[in-house]
């Protein structure tokens, strides 16, 4: 009787006893002899093959058991958890009305620099203004916007410097 013969049965036991399911005792089983097959005949001439079987179905059932992924049922019934969007996200909506009340100047500025992306270089350029000029016109008007938006929308920030909460605004009504 070969090694695989004498211990198949108490491995089959040992597997099952584990898992607590035959069919997947049987597919664990099934990889330990391919994995014994794999040895060739350096398995058949181990002087303990027991030990080296046990040791594999160990490693092989700690695979198993890390790779499964129990999946339990939801209720239909469970709430569906509604994200509070991050206050600064929605301090979005109050943007477009702030910014229409800042003057076109400073609007022009925080439009195209900020909104848009035009680097401030370029922006001197199409402005006719020097490097630093175009600088101070858009950190001036970025003031003016925040401190518009702490006035008209109640903007207030946390220890850390983020925005928590503020008021929003009805955006501006339009002329029919």
């Amino acid at each position: 009787m070969t090694a695989w013969g004498q211990h198949e049965r108490e491995l089959r036991a040992w597997f099952t006893h584990r898992l607590g399911d035959a069919n997947a005792a049987d597919d664990l089983l099934q990889d330990l002899f391919i994995k014994a097959l794999g040895r060739s005949r350096q398995f058949c001439e181990m002087v303990n093959a027991r030990a080296w079987l046990f040791a594999v179905a160990r490693n092989t059932l700690a695979d198993h058991l890390r790779l499964r992924k129990d999946l339990v049922e939801l209720p239909e019934d469970l709430a569906d958890p509604h994200e509070e969007p991050v206050p600064v996200d929605t301090l979005a909506a109050c943007l477009p009305r702030a910014l229409a009340e800042l003057s076109a100047q400073d609007r022009e500025a925080l439009t195209l620099c900020d909104l848009e992306g035009m680097n401030q270089e370029a922006y001197a350029q199409l402005k006719g203004l020097t490097l630093p000029g175009a600088k101070s016109r858009v950190q001036r008007a970025r003031k003016r916007l925040r401190e518009h938006l702490s006035t008209v929308c109640q903007v207030r920030l946390d220890e850390a410097g983020r925005v928590c909460c503020f008021v929003p605004r009805t955006p501006p009504l339009t002329p029919p």
